[in-house]
């Protein structure tokens, strides 16, 4: 599975919006919304914000 599939699986199990998500990573919404397009993906410093961030494991967000 992609980072995007992944990322809006999260999204939608926890009824988060992207505003919602970057609020809680402390970036932009549009940064969001480019993983979402598959235009971009997360850096490793993002990923650290995310994994300490959110409430599932890097086997989650790696697809492990």
């Amino acid at each position: 599975m992609e980072f995007k599939e992944i990322l809006l699986e999260y999204l939608q199990l926890h009824e988060m919006t992207q505003t919602e998500f970057a609020a809680r990573i402390g970036i932009k919404q549009s940064q969001v919304s480019e993983w979402l397009k598959g235009k971009a993906k997360p850096g490793y410093d993002l990923m650290k914000q995310i994994l300490t961030r959110s409430d599932k494991s890097a086997e989650y967000w790696f697809d492990l």
